[in-house]
């Protein structure tokens, strides 16, 4: 593991995960289920795009998911005042010195990690409601436990003056098998595509 220490949302943080497929991307490649994504096609020439331009292309960010990225850090506090443990900001971590694949934890307390979401009052209602893992995060938590080697990593769903949520994700090894196989190929393939817009470029 090698943990790039930059501010998420730095030019730098977007220049060193340009062409890396990272684990909140990760449903785009293999599903819940074990099986392809849809999208699978989509990103990798995305990706491969961004090896060219060696940055990522920017999305959109509407109001509300502004609103969440600034309550993040008030969240992480609270989990910090909660468990009495300190969480490392961290800006992007890779699986390994190839670089080829990484995640950008939220941070990451004494071996492992946490996932901060700051959502829309009635999404965290929900959460609080069903307490468990949303679905919609699944595939990003055990991709960043499989990239980090960790067994275990958190979740927490945080909203001002409502009761906030933490939950212990336990790593799921028939997942992360099936990921890594994924991985490989998808890896293998993105090379491939790279390859061929090189030569359609230098040609």
């Amino acid at each position: 593991m090698i943990i790039e220490t930059c501010e998420q949302g730095s030019i730098e943080w977007y220049q060193l995960k340009a062409g890396v497929p990272g684990a909140s991307s990760f449903d785009r490649i293999i599903t819940t289920q074990g099986e392809l994504s849809k999208q699978r096609t989509d990103y990798l020439y995305e990706l491969a795009g961004e090896k060219i331009l060696g940055s990522t292309e920017e999305g959109y960010l509407s109001f509300s998911m502004q609103k969440g990225l600034d309550r993040e850090a008030e969240a992480r506090s609270l989990f910090e005042f909660i468990t009495g443990t300190e969480v490392k900001q961290v800006g992007f971590v890779f699986k390994n010195e190839r670089r080829e694949v990484g995640c950008s934890p939220d941070g990451m307390p004494e071996n492992t990690g946490i996932e901060i979401k700051c959502p829309m009052l009635k999404t965290h209602t929900k959460y609080l409601i069903e307490d468990k893992l949303p679905t919609d995060y699944f595939t990003q938590v055990q991709g960043s436990m499989w990239v980090c080697d960790y067994n275990i990593w958190y979740f927490m769903s945080y909203y001002p003056g409502m009761p906030h949520l933490i939950l212990e994700i336990k790593r799921d090894d028939a997942f992360i098998g099936k990921l890594e196989i994924e991985m490989a190929k998808f890896i293998r393939d993105l090379k491939k595509i790279h390859q061929e817009l090189l030569d359609k470029i230098n040609t």
